[in-house]
């Protein structure tokens, strides 16, 4: 009988320990079944498009990290400001990606970093380009996106005549206003760049490289509404299980992934 009450009293004393453990680690919804959150983004390939496989590859990587704490994500696109405002108003979990602005902490919760953004200039094979500062941009006209900041340093030069910037609406037109020499240099992020290249612009692709240092690298985040019953609970388990696919290698397979094609839009018949 005494046996059996210090096996009893061990017994116990494991199982505290147990619910002692559980108590600090981060919440999950339910450990015995799926639970289903809604995400809503804008287009952006190759990182987010409806139309991409596995809806680009930080759509596949959210999903994932979600996917370990037994939560499933469906993915609504719609235009970048009704994305924003339907989460605010808490029609979806959270929405994906976003740089970070101090106005939009008011209204929302920052998930760790998603993405690195990697801003390049882009140009002619044909016409060898270097920089190592922005004063090397000196007498340069540069192609850019309509109303897009590249960084302070590089605003801050802008507005000292350092350059010019001619700004069009889209990166299609900006590539081929550099085959056109219309514009000595193109910034654009290095990702997206190649994607449209590669996708929209394959006859021009091979006539039109980058410069390896970056001008600008952005990070991006998911982001939770404040008001959100379980916006707090949602952005613990992502950041946690984020931060192990960091750590063991996981995370940066997506992005080698990309570098291989593995996003690029699937082939029609006629292609």
């Amino acid at each position: 009988m005494v046996k059996l009450r210090h096996y009893l009293a061990n017994l116990s004393t494991i199982m505290l320990l147990c619910l002692s453990y559980s108590s600090h680690a981060v919440p999950s919804f339910a450990a015995s079944k799926v639970n289903t959150i809604e995400i809503c983004a804008g287009e952006w390939p190759p990182f987010l498009s409806e139309s991409l496989p596995e809806q680009g590859v930080i759509a596949h990587l959210i999903r994932d990290v979600f996917a370990q704490a037994n939560i499933k994500v469906n993915f609504t696109f719609l235009p970048w400001g009704r994305a924003f405002h339907d989460t605010k108003k808490q029609k979806y979990a959270a929405t994906a990606v976003w740089m970070f602005e101090q106005d939009r902490a008011n209204s929302f919760l920052y998930s760790e970093a998603v993405l690195n953004e990697r801003f390049v200039f882009f140009h002619l094979q044909s016409r060898p380009f270097d920089w190592r500062s922005v004063n090397d941009l000196k007498d340069l006209i540069l192609g850019g996106g309509l109303a897009y900041s590249y960084g302070a340093e590089f605003d801050k030069a802008l507005e000292a005549g350092i350059f010019e910037i001619s700004r069009v609406n889209s990166s299609v037109q900006n590539f081929k206003r550099l085959t056109m020499n219309r514009i000595d240099v193109f910034a654009e992020e290095q990702s997206v760049g190649y994607h449209v290249l590669n996708n929209e612009l394959a006859d021009i692709a091979n006539k039109i490289t980058h410069h390896p240092k970056p001008l600008l690298i952005n990070q991006s985040f998911l982001l939770f509404p404040k008001e959100g019953g379980k916006s707090q609970q949602l952005l613990n388990i992502f950041n946690q299980h984020l931060a192990e696919f960091k750590k063991d290698g996981r995370y940066q397979s997506y992005f080698n992934g990309l570098d291989r094609g593995d996003y690029r839009p699937a082939k029609t018949p006629h292609d």
